[in-house]
């Protein structure tokens, strides 16, 4: 999960004008006083300042603080609500600390437990909120300061017990960015590679990716067998093709890919209430294949796949080898499953964002070897009852024990990219 520290900026004095886009809110002088007291400097002489945000209430549970406000810039316009929340009634969590010693810019963080949103409620009543990491600034309107010759930020934040206090405005931009270099991969558990295939799931991470805290799909988001597009106001397009999206929060999100995207370099975007991302460049390949291997399985010895025995609570594994997980070594002869993603078009097709209800085989020839020893191939195909997910029952060959064996595959005689471990008694 992300933290609750907040990348984000103060003004005091010489307001930056955000940059053109329809995603930034510009709001005016806000309905409530901000007020800003120095705690004295640190080791590297940065000011730092606690922070309390306008008019605060207990509820016998929690503090909530809020600061209200105008905006335009977004949509017709509205309010925007800025909103503290923290434990108990004590002293506001929240800190403020100079980027430079004495300088107005500083980075806001909490000393405990809390949150902090944006809320903007258009002209027509309809509400978003944003998260912590929107990149946001404000400046005081006419401030007033104590203890200090001049009034400023950070020079309040060098000295103790000194204050600054007013009304705020500024800016906020709640755009999506998908981050650099890596803020696109296939699905981590399965290999995580930087670039997918149609039908292909894959993790998108950075900020501001969804305007609601978690959501992961339902029952109530499909429509028949048909997958959401739309999941919490956030949608993804690769190649300029709808995904499929199983879970948003404003840091991650997942989801799979179309069908009918095209090989080759295509943009991922990401889209919100609070506007569109630039688009990440992905590699999309005919196929991007890669077994269940999540990292809880990589061992001293290496990464383990992941699995199973035909009682689907029983992993291939050292016995004991991870606590809480049930596990046991494979004979030969023993019919095991594997599982994963991107391995290429089945027979009857299937596209992605459909439940698979249907028999089908893969297309490609898909081949497993135990210690460079073929096995057999019992099924291989996409998985009835999920989507994107492909099944692989094979009989364990008959090689020497160790709980440390090789596993390879291949798809159409292309070699597999991961390096795998599985164990094997007798």
């Amino acid at each position: 999960m992300k933290s609750l520290v907040i990348p984000a900026f103060l003004l005091c004095i010489g307001f930056i004008p955000p940059r053109a886009s329809a995603s930034v809110a510009t709001y005016t002088t806000s309905s409530q006083t901000v007020t800003l007291t120095g705690l004295g400097g640190n080791a590297q002489g940065l000011g730092v300042n606690s922070v309390i945000w306008g008019a605060c209430s207990y509820d016998g549970t929690n503090t909530q603080c809020k600061v209200t406000s105008p905006y335009t810039g977004v949509g017709n316009g509205g309010t925007m609500t800025l909103l503290l929340t923290y434990p108990g009634n004590g002293p506001s969590p929240m800190n403020a600390t100079s980027t430079t010693p004495g300088g107005d810019y500083v980075n806001l963080g909490f000393t405990g437990p809390g949150s902090f949103v944006w809320q903007l409620t258009d002209a027509d009543g309809a509400t978003s909120t944003f998260y912590q990491e929107t990149n946001w600034r404000f400046q005081f309107s006419n401030p007033t300061c104590t203890g200090v010759p001049t009034c400023g930020v950070g020079q309040v934040g060098l000295t103790s017990g000194a204050t600054i206090a007013g009304q705020i405005n500024g800016f906020f931009d709640a755009t999506p960015v998908i981050a650099s270099p890596q803020g696109v991969i296939s699905a981590s558990a399965y290999g995580g590679f930087p670039a997918v295939a149609p039908g292909s799931w894959m993790e998108i991470y950075g900020y501001n990716l969804a305007t609601v805290l978690t959501r992961v799909w339902g029952s109530t988001d499909f429509k028949g067998n048909l997958a959401p597009s739309t999941l919490g106001g956030t949608t993804v397009t690769i190649g300029g093709q709808s995904a499929f999206i199983d879970y948003v929060s404003p840091g991650q999100v997942n989801c799979q890919v179309p069908s009918n995207v095209a090989t080759g370099s295509q943009p991922v975007v990401v889209t919100t209430a609070g506007g569109s991302s630039v688009g990440f460049m992905m590699t999309v390949n005919a196929t991007e294949p890669g077994l269940l291997a999540p990292g809880s399985f990589h061992l001293k010895a290496g990464q383990y796949v992941a699995a199973l025995f035909p009682d689907g609570v029983t992993f291939v594994l050292p016995p004991d080898a991870i606590p809480g997980v049930r596990s046991m070594r494979a004979v030969p002869g023993d019919i095991i499953t594997f599982y994963g993603v991107g391995f290429g078009s089945v027979t009857p097709d299937i596209p992605a964002g459909q439940i698979v209800g249907e028999a089908n085989t893969l297309a490609d020839t898909f081949t497993v070897s135990f210690g460079g020893t073929a096995a057999k191939v019992d099924f291989s195909g996409l998985t009835s009852g999920y989507l994107g997910l492909y099944q692989f029952n094979v009989t364990v060959p008959d090689i020497s024990a160790s709980d440390a064996v090789p596993l390879t595959f291949t798809v159409n005689g292309a070699p597999g990219p991961q390096t795998l471990l599985i164990a094997i008694g007798n």
